[in-house]
């Protein structure tokens, strides 16, 4: 059985940093692309980052989110500096075949439970 979980997630001050984990198990990791997601009330989930032989991330969060990955544990994070109220979501990691189209929320197989971070003002 595939299991993400996800941790690191909390409260923090705009301007402050967070550090996400999430670990996978039942699946061979480094044959999966694996991506963060986030939802924030009222709004859609919508592409973060992502990561298998390149790393890609929105728009929003360029410059300063950094997605890396750790094979060996089987572990993908999600660095996050100078945060912003308006990155307040629930983080979601996820798993993509390495040949997917890792920027689409539909060619995820496996999701985790999510992760709250608020940034307050």
């Amino acid at each position: 059985q595939v299991q993400l979980v996800e941790s690191g997630g909390g409260l923090v001050q705009a301007g402050g940093s967070l550090r996400l984990s999430c670990a996978a198990s039942g699946l061979a990791f480094s044959s999966y692309a694996m991506g963060w997601f986030r939802q924030a009330p009222g709004k859609e989930r919508e592409f973060v980052a992502a990561i298998r032989w390149t790393t890609s991330y929105a728009d929003s969060v360029k410059g300063r989110f950094t997605i890396s990955r750790d094979n060996a544990k089987n572990t993908v994070y999600l660095q996050m500096d100078r945060l912003k109220p308006e990155d307040t979501a629930v983080y979601y990691c996820a798993a993509a075949p390495l040949v997917a189209d890792i920027l689409r929320i539909g060619k995820y197989d496996y999701w985790g439970q999510g992760t709250q971070v608020t940034v307050s003002s």
